[in-house]
């Protein structure tokens, strides 16, 4: 009897010892440091710099688009009117341009021509008028009024003669330098103004910038959208990186270009991946001080890491985990 107690008294110690062991390691154990990481890619948002109503949309969530790729068009009735009245406004000043540099017509300038013509024909008549009573008044015959009649006569031809003269001129040679070149600048002013109504009639098409993946579409056919307004976002799944928060504390151990193993859970699969970016500044604090007195609050920094290798199955938004014990060992 007594030896059944003790052996029981032993057993009972043993399985004492054993539980307070295993506790006691399961307490002192330390577990592993997981960072936890987002899988993030570049997006691009298209939207158009003129207002308009949505005409006919070309893709949908999850396409995949191509780079040029028609992604909706805008009906812009609005637009279509001023070009009308902007190539309007260029005829009439290429019109004005081209009489400007035709100058005046045959018949005016041949007018023109008669009236000197003419003129010059009053102005030597005039002289001769004027010579011959300067003799008669020198030999005594007429009095001195005649003559002054006369050379009021000749000096009047002389510049009717000369009016007739430069309107010929004029006529023959067109409008003035200046003239021209203002012509000129309205003619590039009008089409200054068609470029520009065109260049907003071809951005209500819209084009895919990058080649990805059409994630949202904000608005639908017939909605009215604003100018610069993100109608469709584009995924570029070919630019993808993972973000993490780390604490200040393990910022020593990171450097740009250091590499490290993360486990994807979605894909049940390790690959490496190589930090390219780390924060000037920290953002917010995650880990709060325990104690009042001689604790701080640590701030974390983030980071991003770029795949060494294409995983093709790799999505935004996907865990990525990396074992910190590991990656310092």
């Amino acid at each position: 009897m007594k030896r059944n107690n003790i052996l029981g008294i032993l057993v009972a110690v043993v399985v004492i010892v054993a539980a307070v062991w295993l506790i006691s390691r399961y307490l002192t154990r330390r577990s592993p440091l997981l960072l936890q990481g987002t899988v993030e890619c570049t997006t691009y948002k298209a939207s158009s710099k003129v207002p308009g109503r949505i005409d006919c949309m070309k893709v949908a969530q999850g396409e995949r688009v191509e780079k040029g790729q028609l992604l909706y068009a805008l009906s812009t009735p609005e637009l279509d009117a001023k070009l009308q009245q902007a190539e309007a406004a260029k005829s009439a000043a290429s019109a004005l341009d081209a009489a400007a540099l035709a100058g005046a017509r045959i018949q005016q300038i041949d007018a023109a021509l008669n009236m000197w013509e003419k003129a010059q024909a009053g102005f030597e008549l005039a002289r001769k008028t004027y010579e011959r009573v300067q003799n008669l008044y020198e030999q005594g015959v007429v009095p001195a009024q005649k003559l002054d009649e006369a050379s009021a006569n000749y000096e009047a031809m002389r510049a009717t003669a000369q009016a007739a003269k430069a309107q010929y001129d004029l006529a023959r040679d067109g409008a003035r330098r200046e003239d021209k070149e203002a012509a000129a600048a309205r003619v590039r002013q009008a089409q200054g103004a068609v470029n520009e109504v065109e260049s907003y009639i071809e951005d209500a098409l819209v084009y895919s910038p990058v080649t990805g993946e059409v994630s949202t579409i904000i608005a639908e056919e017939g909605e009215l959208v604003g100018s610069g307004y993100p109608v469709v976002a584009i995924l570029d799944t070919s630019d993808m990186w993972v973000t993490f928060n780390i604490k200040e504390t393990l910022l020593p151990d990171i450097r740009i270009g250091t590499r490290m193993t993360g486990y994807i859970p979605a894909l049940d699969l390790e690959t490496e991946f190589e930090v390219t970016y780390i924060a000037a500044q920290a953002d917010f604090a995650t880990w709060a001080a325990t104690r009042t007195r001689g604790g701080f609050d640590i701030r974390t920094f983030a980071i991003k890491a770029k795949p060494a290798a294409g995983v093709a199955t790799l999505r935004p938004g996907m865990s990525v985990l990396v074992n910190w014990d590991q990656f310092t060992r």
